[in-house]
């Protein structure tokens, strides 16, 4: 997109008066009376809600990875800057912040309920480890390089733990169940855990084959079927997503409509889907396109951890990273750009 192109947008969109290219747009009123430009179809259409957080001056951000609202209603959010964990209330106000240690290297964060109590999964990718803490950052166990892995031919996944760089972590459905870490920018396996976090067993590896994973950056338990549940992973590097059963047994493939899938979250029968390739998908129940949120018309400008801040253009996606439906059925999203940037997507 031409510079005299995005300066008219951002006038455009400041007014009110403009549909993103590419991108079903409709526009709804605003509490002032002024139209905003909403994305989506039907019953998946959104307002587009650019600087929801106001974190303070003196706590910048830095890439800001993932996000997850607890039961409470908080929204948490995951970035490699100072006090990496952020707490803000729905509405965007800044609460606190703890998690200083995991600076520079804060990525994957996951949330289970377990019992009555809510507990955080992190991926610090410069850790080389996976660990767990209560609401307020209070350690419950890491868990370093599973020395124990093996892949498919019955070798030591792992002779060197500097080669385990976990990205994230999904979790089997039901009281004291299984958790499932993905290797995603070290050896491309998944490992598997028991409650107490005890090592099961490994599946993937690096390939293109099926079953086989390059980059399996986010992973998530797909209960869409109850009766079925099953293990999908954002194999990014390979462009598309691979669901497996509990067990680790490949099931299938998609690649339709995915450049770079990040992670996940689901809604009823639907698939959320953030791309790094700036957009965010939604799937439906058999895993076809119900539509692309904000994609980017840019190609230069998707996954493009270097665009200025004065380059985003409201209503665009550069690099998404992770995203969530809240309760309300809004979505939150988090980019991979070294200032971070966390949107709203208010449902309409």
């Amino acid at each position: 997109m031409s510079t005299s192109r995005r300066s008219f947008l951002k006038a455009a969109l400041a007014s009110g008066a403009v549909m993103s290219v590419g991108v079903p747009a409709i526009f709804g009123e605003d509490k002032a009376g002024a139209k905003a430009p909403v994305y989506g179809k039907d019953n998946h259409t959104y307002e587009f809600v650019d600087g929801w957080a106001k974190h303070p001056e003196n706590m910048p951000w830095g890439d800001t990875h993932m996000v997850q609202e607890v039961g409470d209603g908080r929204i948490f959010i995951c970035q490699n800057g100072p006090h990496s964990v952020h707490m803000y209330d729905p509405d965007g106000k800044f609460i606190g912040a703890w998690g200083d240690d995991m600076k520079g290297t804060a990525h994957g964060m996951d949330l289970r309920k377990e019992g009555n109590e809510e507990f955080l999964y992190f991926a610090p990718t410069g850790m080389h480890r996976v660990i767990k803490t209560d609401l307020k950052g209070e350690m419950v166990f890491e868990l370093g390089c599973p020395r124990d892995a093996k892949n498919a031919k019955g070798e030591p996944c792992y002779v060197d733990e500097k080669k385990y760089v976990p990205t994230f972590i999904a979790f089997a459905p039901g009281e004291n169940a299984d958790f499932y870490v993905t290797d995603g920018y070290g050896s491309s396996y998944v490992h598997r855990y028991n409650f107490k976090g005890e090592y099961i067993s490994t599946f993937g590896g690096k390939g293109s084959g099926e079953g086989q994973l390059d980059c399996p950056h986010g992973i998530y338990c797909d209960t869409r079927d109850p009766a079925n549940p099953m293990i999908v992973v954002a194999d990014r590097s390979n462009h598309r997503l691979q669901w497996f059963t509990m067990d680790g047994k490949f099931i299938k493939l998609v690649t339709d409509e995915l450049r770079d899938p990040c992670h996940f979250d689901q809604q009823g029968t639907d698939l959320l889907i953030p791309d790094l390739q700036g957009r965010v998908t939604i799937f439906d129940k058999d895993n076809k396109l119900i539509t692309h949120l904000c994609d980017n018309p840019d190609p230069n400008m998707r996954r493009n951890h270097g665009a200025k801040r004065e380059q985003l253009v409201p209503g665009e996606f550069y690099t998404p990273h992770g995203a969530i439906w809240d309760r309300a059925g809004n979505i939150f999203v988090t980019e991979w750009l070294p200032y971070g940037r966390v949107t709203k997507l208010r449902k309409v």
